[in-house]
């Protein structure tokens, strides 16, 4: 996992809308890229909708909100549309920027270990530096977590 201080490596993804985005044509903004493990399941429904419900604070201070997990292109479409998500959901299903980031782990549930992605946010200077590293985070909870760490 980065760690804060640490340059964010750039990538290139494809969004929901099929363009490709590089972190890289953020710099001179601040970025919370959060790391998801899937579209439509219960935790991963309820950050992006928290995300989305707080997404006019983050654009008030000109912050960009991406969101990044192995979904496919139109996973994410039909994710973004059916909860009315207005910020960038990345695929990365060959984990160009999961692994980069450290966020595919072991992960145990129910005595089964497998590997996924851990639920983590980053937050990105204007500069593209890691300036917080949240792991574990809440998903009810973690977009109002960053808003507090931002102001």
């Amino acid at each position: 996992m980065l760690q804060p201080g640490q340059k964010a490596p750039d990538f290139t993804l494809m969004d929901q809308n099929g363009k490709e985005v590089r972190l890289s044509d953020f710099l001179g903004k601040k970025v919370v890229l959060y790391f998801y493990p899937k579209d439509n399941t219960p935790g991963c429904t309820k950050q992006a909708c928290a995300f989305a419900s707080a997404y006019d604070a983050f654009r008030e201070k000109d912050i960009a909100v991406i969101g990044i997990s192995k979904d496919s292109v139109s996973s994410h479409v039909k994710f973004a549309e059916k909860y009315h998500l207005p910020f960038i959901l990345l695929s990365d299903p060959e984990r160009k920027a999961i692994e980069p980031f450290g966020v595919w782990q072991e992960k145990k549930m129910c005595g089964k270990v497998s590997m996924g992605v851990v639920r983590t946010t980053y937050i990105i200077d204007e500069n593209g530096i890691v300036s917080h590293v949240m792991p574990k985070v809440k998903p009810d909870t973690n977009a109002e977590d960053v808003l507090a760490l931002l102001r």
